[in-house]
């Protein structure tokens, strides 16, 4: 990747981090089938967002406030753990009826946006592997010819990882009319045990 220009390095860098499916993947897929494409790329924009705020600390080397988010490691990630704990429950126990009532409720979209946007920020230890990222490309926080280059890096984070979103709220959304209320019931049951056992696993690493 070293012949690639910075922009492009960040989109290729920002679109693999957000393919791998998590907790933040099934939310997608869920909200997209429950409420919509609109609700499903809102919540991945959420997560875009929350990588380019832990990609710039570490592009732009903000030590301070790495030191104190991983400081405070701990309780963020019970924060999060308790967070897909309730995001879990919520989920296992909607019906299909009443989600489509309250679609508009709830937070609507900024609620989409702000849940998963909070969710992933209470995984501080990401700066870390943007850190290790970017010193991999060069890019010194010390080097103020390097500004530049992180700020397209950040961007390019951003820009890939929105447009993984994108592609994957549109193609659920495409088989969202096919999903029978029976199936989406039973797919609020198996999103909600699994983002359950994400909470669970957050939490128990605590321990």
């Amino acid at each position: 990747m070293e012949t690639l220009p910075a922009l492009l390095k960040g989109l290729i860098i920002g679109f693999s981090i957000a393919a791998p499916v998590g907790p933040i993947g099934l939310l997608c897929i869920r909200r997209t089938l429950a409420d919509g494409p609109a609700h499903g790329f809102v919540s991945g924009l959420g997560a875009a967002s929350a990588d380019a705020v832990y990609g710039a600390i570490a592009g732009f080397g903000v030590v301070l406030v790495t030191d104190a988010l991983l400081g405070a490691q701990v309780a963020l990630k019970l924060v999060g753990g308790l967070m897909l704990l309730w995001l879990g429950w919520s989920t296992l126990r909607a019906r299909p009826a009443e989600r489509a009532a309250d679609a508009r409720g709830g937070g609507g979209l900024a609620g989409a946006y702000a849940s998963t946007f909070a969710l992933t920020l209470a995984n501080p230890a990401t700066i870390l592997s943007f850190a290790a990222v970017f010193g991999g490309l060069g890019v010194s926080a010390g080097d103020g010819s390097s500004t530049g280059v992180a700020a397209l890096l950040v961007a390019g984070v951003f820009t890939g990882s929105a447009m993984w979103w994108l592609g994957l709220s549109a193609s659920v959304g495409a088989f969202r009319r096919r999903v029978t209320p029976a199936a989406m019931l039973w797919i609020n049951r198996v999103s909600g045990a699994v983002l359950g056992v994400f909470g669970i696993a957050a939490l128990a690493s605590l321990l």
